[in-house]
């Protein structure tokens, strides 16, 4: 089976690892340029300091040995790519993987929004190249790309060698990606202008640069005529085996818990919405969950309470839920704003029910958030744990607000072991119980931005002046908004709370996602759109973090499939802009 993913960074260790074979690999298929290879970790890490962004696909085997690799630069403003390096491991002949390699280039460039993907190769012609076993290979290369429709660019002086280069000058190849459209002078112009001046910075003079790029005359540009193969390649876009921007992970196991009584909202069809809607988008990879111990969740909560909520649902009769009606005393420093709101002050609500199912749902939860951090860990950029019931309202020992273990704690704990974590709740209402948690850690950054609790659910929790205690003091920020408060507002806060995730440092965000911050949502108060989601979608994917999106509220079915599409759609925009977060190497101090 042949699998091949995306690296962004060598933040995790697992990419670290994977970056290391690659240039092993890079130094077998390219030993005239080896000392290239060195460069490849900072073109990942740094991506500031070069005029392109360079993007990196491997390939992995059963045993994920990487076997091959793909280097991209990505040239975004001109909606172009260009195929820097292309290589798989040198006891690998045959199997497809070098087309499989190819396919998952080009299905990345699509993605990204490249127009035509620019590639280099040496001669072809035995004029060029005097060394017969070269010449085959430059050969065979050329004949690998006609089979997608690619050849080179001909009638230019792009073949003139390079000022004191001691190489052989190459053509420029160009893949189309499927278009039927021509290629415009005008446009590859400016793809030999931005190839010449980015990418060889320190050879291609001013006098050089201009001479090829006024060589250019014809219109359209010609491609040479086919040589190797019988036919044009239709050059349509084939499914690769390149994993997806992001996974998404789910289970049956929500469905047993069903409350059916009038007025809860927190019902199966959550689920179905949001799991439709994003599946069709064909951003996601749909994945099964795995079983979790039941280690992970005493790691966050209490013993006593994990054990209580398992008797006392598995002792209960079907269709007779028991809802809590004696409460002890359980924040003294806060009392809620509102008399008729001051029974809160006692407990943490009268609503959430206890079940025969209630536990085994909860449980279910966590083997869906585990499996998407594991995703998370092991260099999936993007997972989202498609979680029923919720969990950022369960503390340590107390449940609540339809929550029962904290899916987003558990997963963040977890994660901790391996490098910092950053939280941010974006649910309408405050993660009460991700607080509570991580209160006295300064390994856990933890930040919600939610209705002010003078008004909003869960009222005794939720102030500014929050701020953790102990070794945890001031690692804990809430953003409280105003009833009706509008995307301005949000973004505002928003923008305050990923500039702390920023200055941070983490190796790992976990997401808590609510989208009952939508107008309309039965639970929430916020004036929040479509489009306000995709613009905090884009936000975060541009801290270019490995990221655990944990699904919390939202109670709409309507707002459910827009919102979610939109936020996602917006993630993806994000991770392929200028990131904001430079990554920080495990152990490495802020």
């Amino acid at each position: 089976m042949i699998r091949i993913r995306r690296i962004h960074s060598t933040l995790l260790p697992a990419d670290k690892t994977r970056v290391e074979q690659v240039k092993e690999i890079f130094r077998q298929n390219f030993s005239a340029v080896a000392e290239y290879a060195d460069k490849i970790p900072d073109l990942l890490d740094n991506p500031a300091k070069y005029p392109y962004r360079a993007i990196l696909l491997v390939s992995e085997d059963a045993r994920h040995r990487v076997t091959g690799f793909s280097l991209v630069l990505h040239f975004a403003d001109l909606q172009i790519a260009v195929l820097d390096f292309i290589a798989t491991r040198a006891d690998i002949r045959g199997g497809g993987l070098g087309g499989a390699l190819y396919e998952a280039t080009r299905d990345l460039a699509h993605a990204i929004g490249a127009k035509v993907l620019y590639m280099e190769s040496l001669p072809d012609d035995a004029g060029a190249v005097t060394d017969e076993k070269i010449l085959k290979e430059n050969q065979r290369r050329l004949k690998f790309y006609e089979q997608y429709g690619v050849r080179p660019i001909v009638g230019t002086a792009y073949e003139t060698p390079l000022p004191e280069s001691r190489w052989a000058a190459p053509y420029l190849l160009a893949d189309r990606l499927g278009s039927e459209a021509p290629l415009r002078a005008a446009d590859v112009r400016k793809a030999m202008r931005a190839i010449l001046e980015r990418k060889y910075a320190d050879i291609a003079t001013p006098d050089y640069v201009r001479m090829v790029v006024d060589s250019v005359r014809q219109d359209p540009v010609q491609l040479r005529p086919l040589r190797y193969v019988r036919r044009e390649a239709n050059g349509h876009l084939a499914p690769s085996r390149l994993l997806k921007f992001f996974a998404l992970i789910s289970t049956e196991g929500h469905r047993i818990h069903h409350v059916r009584e009038r007025g809860y909202v927190e019902r199966p069809a959550r689920v179905d919405a949001l799991r439709q809607a994003l599946v069709e988008t064909g951003l996601f990879d749909d994945l099964p969950a795995h079983h979790a111990g039941e280690d992970l969740i005493r790691a966050v909560h209490d013993s006593d309470f994990i054990s209580y909520l398992k008797v006392v649902c598995e002792g209960l009769q079907p269709a007779r839920p028991v809802y809590p009606y004696v409460f002890p005393i359980r924040r003294p420093d806060r009392k809620p704003k509102e008399l008729a709101m001051r029974a809160g002050y006692y407990c943490i609500d009268t609503f959430t029910p206890l079940d025969r199912n209630a536990y085994r749902a909860a449980r279910s939860a966590i083997d869906v958030v585990m499996t998407a951090a594991e995703e998370v860990s092991s260099g999936r950029h993007v997972a989202y744990a498609l979680c029923r019931p919720p969990g950022h309202h369960a503390e340590r020992r107390s449940f609540g607000g339809f929550c029962y273990f904290n899916n987003a704690a558990v997963a963040a704990n977890w994660l901790s072991k391996q490098g910092r974590v950053a939280t941010l709740d974006i649910d309408f209402h405050h993660g009460n119980g991700t607080q509570d948690i991580f209160w006295w850690r300064d390994d856990v950054l933890t930040q919600s931005i939610h209705g002010h609790p003078n008004y909003a659910y869960p009222y005794f929790s939720g102030f500014a002046d929050e701020r953790g205690a102990g070794p945890g003091l001031g690692y804990n920020h809430n953003f409280p908004l105003p009833d009706g408060a509008d995307e301005r507002l949000y973004l505002v806060s928003l923008d305050k709370a990923l500039s702390r995730i920023v200055r941070f440092k983490p190796m790992f965000l976990v997401v808590s996602l609510g989208l009952d911050i939508l107008k309309g949502d039965p639970t929430g108060g916020f004036r929040l759109t479509p489009a306000s989601m995709e613009k905090i979608g884009r936000r975060i994917g541009q801290l270019n973090l490995p990221t655990l999106i944990v699904q919390e509220g939202g109670y709409s079915i309507r707002n459910l499939r827009s919102g979610s599409r939109a936020f996602f759609r917006g993630i993806a925009e994000g991770l392929l802009e200028k990131p904001l977060n430079p990554p920080v190497k495990a152990g490495q101090k802020s």
